[in-house]
């Protein structure tokens, strides 16, 4: 049900109105527009009844006002017949509708109706217009990494599988991207993407956001609301951080994803529903199983396909791609003519562990555009812990050392793969490992005259 409103300095209007729309409409009804407008920053109101002279106050301006604070509202004029040319001028203004006085209720309705379908087309509009930008705003699924290109392969095979699936990995990584590419790419994108996170609401609420509930089911359920399965129906319904859910809730969710049916909560039938189910957890949930957190049963109903997303330092080669993609993204949204990054700072960007992740990355890239004053990203621009990391270069290739070596050979494998690393950089090779310059060059220079 729509929120409906009724702005008429005449009470009989007011009390017309209201006992005319109450069984289609929540409806407020003001005599004073002073009283009216606090309501609509506090609440979505879909259509404003407002008319046109209303005591001492000027409609005109009233509905300048109502257009200010919330654009999306549908307002109608209700005016005197004499007053058609100003109802006109208030249409300019952005209203969608005048009705004259008297008013005849079967009109009015009709009126209201086409109204709610505009209202719900706009709403509608501005919801896929907000998914259209995630989409194409993906945060961070980028990257050239063997184990990226692991992760593409993965999507475009389950893509179109019905089959649950259960994305891994640590806060920050992009496990909300994945699902979001996963539904986009597949049959189902012309339906809803629905996402919530089950650690950010309350266990006795949760329930209500995902099934649903009628009129009158708990204190506060002042109307019938649908559940994010049944909003997702035909489409795909993401439920992050879904280890931190309460038992209880586990059951019922198993039997949704057994049964394919919702009950609402203090419903009497269930709902079929046609969703696409992805959970994502930071949590290792075998672990969480064997201590009795999470059931086993859902577990492995979830569990179908597992995707696990590897933390940015075990891809760092994916930065340099990532650094270009936040540039031009966070740059062009500030209006802040930043081209990149200088080649020092994206080496300390590339030694950096990244705890936080993509999200962390994203973030130091919006600070440090903020504080730049040059066309690149500069070192000093890159916060104290990246500046002073002291672990100054990490990476994943290993060197091969066998038993049976000798120390000569392990120490010459060391120089050369670390030189390698650093683009030749012995001064910069030394520092890392730990020996004098001079003993750098005297070693790199036996090397190549043993070759």
């Amino acid at each position: 049900m729509y929120h409906v409103m009724v702005i008429d300095d005449e009470p009989t209007i007011c009390q017309s109105l209201t006992f005319a729309l109450e069984d289609e409409y929540h409806v407020y009804a003001f005599t004073d527009p002073r009283e009216a407008l606090p309501l609509l920053e506090r609440m979505e109101i879909a259509i404003v009844l407002l008319d046109l002279k209303i005591g001492e106050y000027d409609g005109m301006e009233i509905l300048e006002e109502i257009k200010r604070i919330s654009p999306s509202t549908i307002v109608i004029i209700m005016t005197a017949y004499g007053s058609i040319p100003s109802s006109v001028e208030a249409m300019r203004k952005g209203a969608f509708s005048y009705a004259t006085k008297p008013l005849h209720i079967d009109e009015l309705e009709v009126l209201i109706q086409k109204a709610e379908e505009v209202y719900a087309l706009q709403s509608k509009v501005r919801w896929l217009s907000d998914e259209l930008e995630k989409v194409t705003d993906n945060n961070g699924l980028i990257g050239e990494s063997a184990a990226m290109r692991e992760i593409f392969t993965l999507i475009d095979k389950v893509k179109d599988i019905g089959s649950n699936i259960l994305i891994t990995g640590e806060s920050g990584t992009g496990k909300e991207v994945v699902a979001r590419t996963i539904h986009y790419e597949s049959k189902r994108r012309n339906k809803r993407f629905q996402a919530i996170n089950c650690a950010a609401i309350p266990s006795h609420l949760l329930e209500s956001e995902l099934f649903g509930h009628e009129k009158g089911a708990f204190t506060g359920a002042l109307q019938r609301k649908a559940g994010l399965f049944v909003l997702a129906d035909g489409g795909t319904i993401f439920l992050d951080e879904i280890g931190e859910m309460d038992l209880a809730l586990q059951g019922k969710l198993l039997r949704v994803l057994q049964e394919r049916k919702v009950m609402p909560v203090g419903g009497t039938e269930e709902i079929e529903i046609d969703v696409r189910i992805i959970g994502a957890t930071n949590r290792d949930l075998t672990k969480e199983v064997k201590e009795n957190r999470f059931r086993e049963d859902l577990y492995y109903r979830l569990n179908v396909i597992p995707i696990h997303l590897p933390p940015l330092r075990e891809r760092k080669e994916d930065i340099p791609l990532l650094m270009e993609f936040f540039v031009r993204k966070i740059s062009d949204k500030m209006g802040k003519p930043v081209e990149g990054v200088t080649e020092e700072a994206l080496r300390l960007l590339q030694q950096y562990s990244f705890p936080g992740n993509i999200r962390e990355l994203q973030n130091m890239v919006e600070r440090a555009i903020a504080l730049t004053n040059s066309s690149c990203i500069q070192k000093d621009d890159l916060p104290t812990e990246i500046k002073n990391h002291t672990r100054a270069f990490i990476s994943n290739t290993l060197i091969p050392i066998y038993v049976g070596e000798t120390m000569e050979d392990v120490e010459k494998k060391v120089i050369l793969h670390n030189l390698a690393a650093f683009n030749g950089n012995q001064r910069r090779t030394a520092q890392i490992i730990g020996i004098g310059e001079r003993t750098m060059r005297d070693k790199v220079k036996k090397y190549r005259e043993q070759k």
